[in-house]
């Protein structure tokens, strides 16, 4: 009875995968700003779960990788939270919504991007902590003094026009470096049980794919789906 009870539990997981992205898919078709909203938001919910389990775990860690993965994320959680106030629609943040909102998600990917590739190389060193958060909080600042200050963050999006060639060049240049770290991984399997190792890779493939599927979809569509230009979201032919 046991065994059974087991067998059918390892179909949970998948069934309510399976229904929370047809449920996603309808909202977006629905209400694209919500639908946008709802992802952020929990994207954000892990990301400082992530670094809420790497900063209470630092003290048994024997070595800096997930503690720097943790704190990373966390101010990788505070860019896509003013990513998606900026967010053009939530009229939170003034000045150009989609512009801003369009910097914002490429400075938080390069920050992810780059995190991962240095992070294999703490799998045998301890991490300082204070230096880290420092730096962090210092590129984090400089982003949005960049975006909001001093403007002179690359544009991302122009109205009327579309995406530029810096954020599609932008998207190649995250992709290669994702790869990067995906091959790092591979190089130091031997610091990771094989099951940790396969879920992380999955996670950097998942984080590649999104960048591969705009640069897939027509430019109005990209467009639309990258900056907000509508709160409804429909395929283009």
């Amino acid at each position: 009875m046991r065994v059974v009870s087991r067998q059918s539990w390892k179909w949970v997981y998948p069934i309510i995968g399976l229904l929370t992205l047809v449920g996603l898919f309808f909202l977006a078709q629905y209400d694209y700003l919500l639908f946008h909203t709802s992802v952020e938001l929990f994207s954000i919910i892990v990301a400082v779960a992530m670094f809420m389990i790497a900063w209470n775990t630092r003290k048994y860690l024997d070595n800096g990788y997930l503690s720097l993965l943790g704190i990373a994320y966390l101010f990788i959680a505070g860019i896509d939270l003013i990513h998606a106030f900026a967010y053009k629609g939530m009229t939170l943040i003034p000045g150009d919504e989609s512009n801003h909102a369009t910097q914002l998600w490429i400075a938080a990917r390069y920050l992810e991007a780059l995190t991962l590739v240095a992070a294999p190389f703490f799998l045998r060193r301890k991490l300082r902590h204070a230096p880290a958060i420092g730096a962090y909080a210092a590129i984090s600042a400089a982003v949005l003094l960049t975006v909001f200050v001093w403007r002179v963050f690359p544009t991302s999006y122009v109205e009327g026009v579309g995406l530029t060639l810096f954020k599609r060049a932008s998207e190649y240049a995250i992709s290669g470096i994702l790869v990067v770290a995906t091959g790092l991984l591979i190089r130091n399997r031997r610091e990771f049980d094989q099951r940790v190792l396969r879920w992380l890779i999955a996670s950097l493939l998942l984080t590649v794919a999104p960048s591969c599927c705009s640069r897939s979809t027509s430019a109005s569509t990209t467009s639309r789906i990258c900056s907000g230009t509508s709160s409804s979201w429909r395929p283009s032919t």
